[in-house]
């Protein structure tokens, strides 16, 4: 085979898989919009059941609702009728999944949830089917064909339940008013619970606050920034920040002046320097550093000055 085929096949499947992911926006709907509502309703939790391909996906779906506030729980169809249906409470609702809706482990347990009394929702492609007719609701995922040469082995069909789970995921987010400040809570972990809790205080190191007055001379300036290795000094008058020194204003004034003896802070700093509070997100200060180009902010507490913080302290955390 050559690459160019391979390279065909390829854009192929994503075209096939993109464009049935399109068609389901076709079968959003007003019983979409009521099993919605139905879940977020629910006193207890949504417990999603599926076989084979549609298990894995089933999975994936639980780990987005637990993660983004919605209780979730996972039944395989196969374990359900040898004691793992004593997982399901009476106030919980079920999520069937299955291309088909004809297979045996469905046929066997779909019965049993409903003896308990559960509303049952089937998500399948096969909206005449056994599953479908004996559900409560039904999400269709109706593919026109799979990605699969044979048309066999489930990956379109895969690709739209997953996007459908999502969708549901998403809208019971938006309803329920899960914020960013919820997702922090269940997401304490990695690179992305770093940005969406830890403050610019968990970062700037509190006991270095390089600082000179208007009047310092330019030694004074030069060993200020130097010692604390912020590659700056905060310019300070009658306690309040009146502006900021950067190394990088040192070197553009040494490349202008010849004279340099009577030079002060406040010849080369930069009025109006960018602040951030102490209590803002760290991804803020990065936000604020890339717009205006710069790689220090100074921190305030309160409005006052309370150190510096570095483009680096945010690589060292992990926040870049």
């Amino acid at each position: 085979m050559r690459s160019t085929d391979i390279q065909a096949i390829a854009k192929r499947t994503i075209l096939l898989e993109s464009e049935a992911v399109q068609q389901l926006s076709g079968f959003i709907n007003a019983q979409f919009e009521e099993i919605v509502k139905k879940i977020a309703a629910c006193t207890g939790k949504a417990v999603i059941s599926g076989i084979g391909k549609s298990a894995v996906i089933a999975q994936k779906i639980v780990a987005t609702f637990n993660s983004t506030g919605t209780q979730a729980s996972f039944l395989h169809a196969a374990d359900a009728i040898h004691g793992d249906l004593g997982m399901v409470r009476e106030d919980d609702i079920i999520l069937i999944i299955s291309k088909s809706g004809e297979s045996s482990e469905i046929k066997l347990l779909l019965p049993l949830i409903k003896n308990f009394g559960n509303p049952v929702i089937a998500m399948t492609g096969n909206p005449d089917s056994y599953l479908a007719a004996n559900a409560d609701y039904i999400l269709n995922t109706t593919v026109e064909q799979e990605a699969c040469p044979n048309n066999l082995a489930p990956t379109t069909s895969t690709t739209a339940q997953l996007a459908m789970g999502d969708a549901l995921a998403v809208c019971l987010m938006e309803y329920n008013g899960f914020t960013s400040d919820d997702f922090a809570k269940f997401h304490p972990g990695g690179m992305l619970g770093k940005r969406l809790y830890l403050k610019v205080s968990d970062l700037f190191m509190k006991n270095t606050r390089p600082q000179v007055q208007e009047n310092s001379k330019l030694k004074e300036i030069i060993v200020a920034i130097t010692q604390n290795r912020m590659g700056a000094t905060a310019v300070i008058k009658d306690g309040v920040i009146a502006g900021i020194v950067t190394d990088g204003d040192l070197r553009r004034m040494l490349q202008k002046e010849e004279n340099l003896s009577g030079i002060t802070a406040k010849d080369i700093m930069s009025r109006q320097p960018k602040c951030i509070e102490e209590d803002q997100l760290a991804v803020s200060a990065l936000d604020m550093m890339r717009k205006n180009n710069v790689s220090q902010l100074l921190v305030t507490r309160n409005g006052l000055y309370a150190g510096v913080l570095h483009l680096h302290d945010l690589i060292r955390e992990g926040i870049i």
